[in-house]
């Protein structure tokens, strides 16, 4: 069934609900596993963006290498480091204690120890949104969707949906929508196969998302992606809708951007800062 998309207007109703008398701890507790050296800037894309759409505590797990200008610049979320070289199982499961939700993937790199990372996410019980360096992990290993707990959002966009299907790109994109279905069915998740109106489907229901541009089409954009998602998912959204409102609200904030920027010079910072801009 294709489910209709949301107007602006009426957004509020749509975002998971807010109290007068709350705390922080009330709209979720999101652990953002993102970084390898020189690619602190997708923790941090991602860790704005949750916090934008809503999140309470944002903590990132991130090479050590990461740690100063992280807490820099955004001091907001808790830090975790660790070593590749001396990485500890037994340190990331104690960190996932009391999490609402997983967001993993962006700039992790691929090394083995990222494998590792990846594969004690996909075991977890929580909720997760799975996107880029995971995904391209995932592909290598498929595998490991047996030892899969708890509900996953996967985010590919075409060539990293081309590496978890085993089809070419332009296959994919010549029935993106055959393509999508068939991969949610087949593995059980919720795919948000990126693009030119991005395709959110459980391989039953789908949703076509109209909002976007192609100003976006920008390095980080997808990191904001998965900071907005994992944020809804952390406030205890279904994650189909978790999905589905991060995608709409992700292409709106581009479209605000585009304002004001134009579509040449937009930068994924930019996005981050119209994620719900004006929505009150």
């Amino acid at each position: 069934m294709q489910i209709t998309s949301y107007q602006r207007e009426k957004l509020k109703e749509e975002l998971p609900h807010r109290q007068e008398d709350s705390n922080k701890g009330d709209y979720g507790k999101l652990l953002l596993i993102a970084g390898s050296c020189n690619m602190c800037g997708a923790a941090y894309l991602a860790a704005k963006a949750a916090y934008r759409a809503g999140t309470g505590l944002v903590y990132i797990y991130t090479e050590e290498c990461n740690r100063i200008i992280l807490q820099e610049r955004i001091p907001e979320s808790v830090l975790y480091t660790y070593s590749p070289e001396h990485w500890e199982a037994d340190q990331l499961k104690e960190i996932m204690k009391g999490k609402t939700a997983i967001a993993v993937g962006p700039g992790l790199g691929q090394s083995h120890c990222a494998e590792e990372i990846t594969r004690a996410v996909l075991r977890s019980q929580l909720s997760k949104v799975v996107d880029a360096d995971a995904l391209n992990l995932l592909a290598k290993h498929p595998a490991w969707y047996e030892e899969r707990n708890g509900s996953m959002i996967v985010t590919p966009h075409p060539a990293e949906m081309s590496r978890l299907s085993q089809m070419s790109v332009n296959d994919i994109q010549a029935d993106r929508h055959a393509c999508a279905k068939a991969y949610a069915k087949m593995h059980h998740v919720i795919m948000v196969l990126k693009g030119s109106h991005t395709i959110v489907t459980d391989g039953t229901d789908e949703y076509i998302n109209d909002t976007g541009n192609h100003g976006m089409a920008t390095a980080g954009s997808g990191d904001v992606l998965t900071g907005i998602i994992g944020g809804f998912l952390a406030q205890h959204m279904v994650p189909f809708e978790a999905a589905r409102l991060g995608v709409y609200v992700h292409g709106l904030a581009g479209d605000d951007a585009k304002k004001e920027r134009g579509t040449y010079s937009m930068m994924a910072s930019d996005i981050v800062e119209h994620i719900l801009y004006g929505i009150e």
